[in-house]
């Protein structure tokens, strides 16, 4: 049942948009002999694609399939490590988003390591993380970095407010992804049959459409800007159907209220003020080049690379396929340890663990009982 479809202020134009989303799809299917498939780019699509419904109610129609875009999932297992790792050292505080406490490290997690006695606490933003280090002027605070170009910003907001402060117990892990470099190697890799992106609303408010106009005029691909409420997917899969019945490559904007063209200049002059771009390994894929960014070399003061050593092991292997599902080789139910071995409540791997991820999503809401 789809519950969002079901509130009485959008029940009548979701149904509408639902039955005119499986008609072009059977068009679509008419014409090329198969299913068309879609990527959501952002865990935050895949989230909400399966509470409402959607994801099940096209189930045959449209093949919607989970892309690289939770940044708890893509993160690699030896920066998991070295993430828990850091609880090791004397006179520290590890702050982290709430999503990283229960994500499986080889040998522990941070939430292990808080009942051992470890000064781990989650906060709601990283400026959080500032005020605890004001707070604390004799212990050592490191923030655990991880996101996309959404949080990004949010990363550089703290150091500037650490820099204005002149706080010079703070630190950051930094382990950020981007968007354009994982779409690239994927349409690179060619593993998975595409006909359009789902693209991000939150990533796209940051960047801006034209930041995404490389899908269209280097792969003819269509791709569509989409919020996180189920008219609007509904909507944005529509435009999608109707560019691949067309073969029309465009990049559509289709959340307009929220972003523009450009982007938030603003908040892209803050994230290349503190950071540049690096290197980054992804689960499951390896690493990309200039996929991620990281602190120039002017603000190495808050770089926890720089200020810390931790020493971690070969990462222990498991029969967790994250890193097939993050690539969209598999659905979640394809890993033999879904459901049984890895659950919510024993989670195996990451896809299993944040509020954004693939398997969670699956296990929540699709699952046959």
């Amino acid at each position: 049942m789809l519950d969002v479809m079901d509130s009485p202020t959008h029940s009548a134009l979701s149904r509408t948009l639902l039955q005119e989303v499986r008609m072009l799809a059977s068009q679509f299917q008419q014409t090329f002999g198969r299913v068309p498939s879609f990527m959501e780019v952002c865990g935050s699509h895949t989230m909400a694609l399966a509470r409402t419904g959607i994801k099940k109610a096209l189930e045959g129609y449209v093949r919607l399939i989970s892309g690289p875009g939770c940044p708890v999932c893509v993160t690699d297992q030896v920066t998991i490590d070295a993430m828990i790792s850091l609880t090791n050292g004397s006179d520290r505080i590890i702050c982290t988003f709430g999503d990283m406490m229960r994500v499986p490290g080889s040998y522990g997690t941070l939430m292990q390591a808080k009942t051992e006695g470890k000064d781990v606490r989650v906060v709601y933003s990283p400026v959080d993380a500032v005020r605890i280090a004001e707070q604390h002027p004799h212990q050592e605070v490191i923030f655990l970095g991880i996101g996309f170009e959404t949080t990004i910003p949010i990363l550089a907001a703290a150091v500037k407010e650490a820099e204005e402060k002149q706080i010079h117990n703070f630190s950051m892990w930094m382990s950020t992804k981007l968007v354009e470099p994982i779409l690239r190697r994927l349409l690179h890799d060619g593993e998975v049959l595409l006909d359009g992106f789902l693209l991000p609303g939150h990533v796209s408010m940051v960047m801006g459409r034209e930041h995404f106009e490389f899908l269209a005029t280097e792969y003819g691909l269509p791709a569509v800007i989409s919020g996180f409420e189920a008219l609007h997917m509904l909507s944005a899969i529509r435009h999608l159907l109707m560019s691949a019945l067309k073969q029309r490559a465009i990049v559509l904007n289709d959340y307009k209220s929220v972003v523009a063209e450009q982007g938030n200049k603003q908040a892209k002059y803050w994230m290349n003020h503190y950071f540049t771009l690096c290197d980054e390994a992804w689960r499951g894929i390896g690493v990309i080049s200039q996929s991620g960014m990281d602190f120039k070399k002017e603000y190495d003061r808050f770089n926890a690379k720089i200020k810390f050593s931790v020493s971690t092991s070969e990462p222990r292997r498991t029969k967790c396929r994250c890193g097939e599902v993050i690539r969209g080789l598999i659905d979640p139910p394809q890993c033999a340890l879904f459901g049984k071995a890895c659950t919510p409540i024993n989670p195996i791997g990451p896809c299993m663990v944040s509020s954004e991820g693939s398997c969670a999503a699956y296990y929540q809401y699709m699952r046959e009982e």
